[in-house]
């Protein structure tokens, strides 16, 4: 299903030796396939065919201009959480229609970006964000289509940082407070309340929060008919799993083989239904390529330490996150057979691989049965294509990384590595005199 592979003892992401790609562009680098992104995002949208959903990737799991111009020009649209990610999605050729917007923390600039953007719907996560929405709607003459996120109190079993579907979360409503959110505000004339939203948590890799969830979800949906309110579109939000362990996640269809059957027949008289999917179109698309600046022992433990570390991939510290490593180029006899946590290998040695930032909690990897590591050796880590480049960061004053995306036999870098001038590029060393209002003023705010 992804195209990197190894052939002649080297990694390939499709047809370019990875070694090669990190001659040319050097390292820490991110590295994404052209024809793994088109395959998952395919795949996906053909499981999914009968509800005929509008598939807007998740912008925040790979922000990349490239990425997102690959995968609307595809087809798909873009779920945004941020004023920057709209701008983003904008600047990447998507139509307004096809961008759904998200986010606990929308500011009234970011509510009128996405009115006057016409984005298709806009997805409110309190009686606060509404009440201001409606008055921004007012003042631009706009009338958004809105979704309230609801939280239909599922457990997603899945890390405590990425579970967002319980009642006790900072994301939506739970069911009691939707309905009174619809008696109380359907009424409103300045937007269109007409949908609902989901996300329970990512990544989901059971069936059953999803089938518990959606169930749920149109149980309210009847509910509110019945009284009178039109729900006319059904965000299920994103959540599906991605393979950073060989055969973890189960695939696009299997998900589908659990919704479709659900909804089937309210898309038939007329729900339109929303996915947003991240994780599991990008995941597996991209790589990142280290090499290693020294090898070190300390007591029992072996270390490999490289030029990425967590301000380049942030999983593993944040979330205790399993990333699969590997050489490019192993010795004979060590191409792996899969991604898992241990190979059944002659000639491996327990290593830590850890970055150069000053933190404790600095690695990629820990307790990994590795081929022997020297100095130089360039290591490819797995299944960084999501929320990998997204969350890295200038810490200890690195540059970020660069990326560079794949298509068959080409390389093409979609951004450049970092350099000083641009980490003090928004520094005023002597400052720069604001001009802060007088207390008469304050004072009448």
């Amino acid at each position: 299903m992804d195209s990197f592979e190894f052939r002649d003892g080297a990694l390939h992401c499709e047809g370019v030796p990875a070694e090669f790609i990190a001659r040319a562009a050097g390292t820490p680098t991110y590295v994404y396939s052209r024809a793994t992104l088109l395959g998952h995002l395919g795949r996906l949208t053909r499981a999914f065919a009968p509800l005929d959903p509008l598939v807007c990737f998740s912008v925040k799991s790979c922000p990349n201009l490239a990425v997102l111009r690959t995968i609307v020009a595809a087809g798909a649209g873009l779920d945004v959480v941020s004023g920057g990610e709209l701008q983003r999605a904008l600047a990447a050729g998507c139509p307004g229609e096809r961008i759904v917007f998200a986010g606990v923390g929308k500011t009234d600039a970011e509510l009128e970006l996405a009115m006057r953007s016409a984005i298709g719907l806009l997805n409110v996560e309190s009686e606060s964000e509404f009440a201001a929405l409606v008055s921004v709607a007012r003042r631009c003459g706009k009338q958004p289509r809105v979704a309230l996120r609801i939280n239909p109190d599922v457990d997603p079993q899945t890390h405590r940082y990425t579970s967002t579907g319980k009642k006790e979360t900072k994301f939506g409503v739970d069911i009691e407070r939707a309905r009174a959110f619809f008696r109380d505000r359907a009424g409103e004339t300045a937007v269109r309340l007409c949908g609902l939203h989901l996300h329970i948590g990512s990544p989901v890799f059971r069936m059953e929060p999803f089938v518990d969830a959606v169930t749920k979800a149109l149980a309210l949906i009847d509910e509110l008919e019945a009284v009178g309110h039109r729900i006319e579109w059904l965000d299920l939000g994103g959540g599906f799993g991605a393979d950073y362990f060989s055969g973890q996640s189960p695939a696009a269809a299997d998900y589908a083989a659990a919704i479709v059957p659900i909804l089937g027949e309210r898309v038939a008289r007329g729900l339109r239904i929303v996915l947003e999917p991240g994780r599991s179109i990008a995941a597996n698309a991209g790589i990142l390529l280290t090499r290693i600046i020294h090898m070190k022992s300390g007591g029992e433990r072996a270390f490999a330490i490289c030029d990425a570390g967590m301000h380049t991939l942030l999983r593993p510290s944040h979330y205790d996150a399993f990333h699969f490593a590997w050489p490019v180029t192993p010795a004979d006899g060590l191409v792996p057979p899969h991604r898992a946590a241990e190979m059944a290998l002659p000639g491996l040695s327990s290593v830590d691989i850890v970055g150069p930032i000053c933190e404790s909690g600095d690695f990629l990897a820990l307790n990994r049965s590795l081929p022997s590591l020297k100095r130089g050796d360039l290591l490819a880590i797995f299944t960084t294509g999501a929320y990998g480049m997204s969350m890295a960061s200038r810490y200890n004053s690195f540059g970020l990384p660069a990326e560079v995306l794949v298509d068959g036999e080409r390389a093409l870098l979609i951004r450049r590595r970092e350099e000083f001038g641009d980490l003090i590029r928004g520094e005023t060393p002597t400052g720069e005199a604001l001009e802060l209002p007088s207390a008469q003023a304050a004072g009448s705010r």
